[in-house]
């Protein structure tokens, strides 16, 4: 698939999985994607998948169990990628070859490459954020500076959006992330109704 090639098709949405994975990080946008409807209000928007390296069960912060749907290699091609973080990104993935490779696979297939939290340690990893802006979580931005140099790290922001990749801070702000994509791919009254659906504040200021 060319990116931008689907406008108002259903897209599949791939979340990344793996041990010690930050709870929120991975389920807001979950949430957030799986209740979204197009503007007729009546089919959904996205088929929402998770994604591990190997498809076995994962034991995510503070010992939630999570059974992926596919493996690298077995699941549907994506057009939204979500690389959550916590410290199974930061102190594990960091370290394996095999997940950076599929990071940066898929890169050159998926409409939109985005992370959640230190997620974005993965895609620096991957290459992807050089000569970009980009956050992640407060506590960690100086560790993307520093051994990042070609990001261009960004403080103070919920979210930052480089195009075809679109990076957040930590934690709940995947949440405002994946409204925010929303709003660009089927407009602000379709993020609006699933906020609304939410019941989670997210209009009411600027938060980009």
């Amino acid at each position: 698939m060319e990116r931008g090639e689907k406008n108002m098709s259903q897209r599949t949405v791939g979340i990344l999985l793996f041990n010690e994975v930050e709870v929120l990080d991975f389920a807001g946008p979950f949430e957030v994607f799986s209740l979204t409807s197009k503007p007729d209000l009546k089919t959904k928007a996205f088929n929402v998948i998770t994604i591990s390296e190997d498809g076995e069960m994962i034991k995510a912060r503070n010992g939630l169990k999570v059974v992926p749907d596919y493996n690298f290699y077995d699941h549907p091609a994506l057009d939204i990628l979500v690389v959550p973080g916590g410290y199974g990104a930061e102190e594990i993935e960091m370290n394996n070859s095999d997940l950076i490779e599929w990071i940066k696979q898929q890169n050159s297939q998926v409409e939109y490459m985005t992370s959640v939290c230190t997620g974005a340690l993965l895609l620096a990893k991957a290459g992807l954020l050089n000569g970009r802006n980009a956050t992640t979580h407060w506590m960690d931005q100086d560790r993307l500076e520093k051994e990042f140099p070609l990001v261009v790290v960004q403080r103070n922001v919920k979210f930052v959006d480089e195009g075809t990749v679109i990076t957040s801070g930590g934690i709940s702000a995947g949440i405002d992330m994946s409204f925010h994509l929303i709003s660009r791919i089927y407009g602000k009254k379709v993020a609006e109704e699933t906020a609304k659906r939410m019941e989670y504040d997210f209009f009411s200021q600027d938060r980009s």
